[in-house]
């Protein structure tokens, strides 16, 4: 099934997202902006395919559940782990051949709030709430993954899907992290009906 870009949600994901990304530049060591957004229409799997998974990954994601359900995710490389700390707390953990538990309590802090920023934006826009749920973490591959989000039932099916890519720097360190967000479709056409005007609802200061 083919879907056109919600150019609604297009904007509503990238302004709450860099919005939220210019606090955490403020506080943080490192430089953190939004390099692309786009809306798809697909699967679990489709959405983690935004990710190169040359090396298993990392995800944080967070199932809100309600009347409908909104999914997020950010998903990191192991490998750039040590640029990700350094942008966040100005550290770099010793590099490793696992994800310590120190790497995983910051990774899932800084997923939290990003993840956060950008399911409260929608449902803001939607003027509807979900009961809250706690971060997850998981690692492994795409099928590894892909297990993990179905074997949640309700995510055994097709969403709109909002990616953000995201890009931190410090001191010539680089690193790229991609975040998604899966609609169902019924959420997604109501928020495209409503059109809200863009930062109208981002409900951040």
């Amino acid at each position: 099934m083919e879907q056109h870009p919600s150019i609604a949600l297009e904007s509503l994901a990238s302004l709450s997202v860099a919005k939220c990304l210019q606090r955490i530049s403020r506080v943080s060591a490192g430089t953190w902006q939004v390099e692309g957004v786009k809306v798809s229409y697909g699967s679990i799997k489709d959405a983690l395919s935004a990710h190169d998974f040359k090396n298993p990954a990392s995800a944080v994601y967070i199932s809100l559940e309600g009347p409908a359900t909104i999914t997020s995710a950010m998903i990191f490389d192991p490998a750039n782990i040590g640029y990700v700390s350094k942008c966040f707390t100005g550290h770099s953990f010793p590099s490793g051949r696992a994800i310590t538990p120190a790497e995983e309590v910051m990774l899932t802090e800084l997923a939290n709030i990003i993840l956060n920023a950008l399911t409260n934006t929608i449902l803001n826009a939607l003027k509807k709430s979900l009961v809250p749920a706690l971060p997850r973490f998981v690692e492994g591959d795409i099928d590894r993954l892909v297990a993990e989000f179905t074997a949640i039932p309700r995510l055994k099916q097709n969403f709109r899907i909002v990616t953000v890519l995201i890009g931190m720097r410090r001191n010539g360190d680089a690193a790229r992290s991609e975040v998604f967000a899966l609609i169902p479709e019924e959420l997604a056409m109501e928020l495209e009906n409503t059109r809200p005007p863009a930062g109208s609802h981002d409900g951040i200061a």
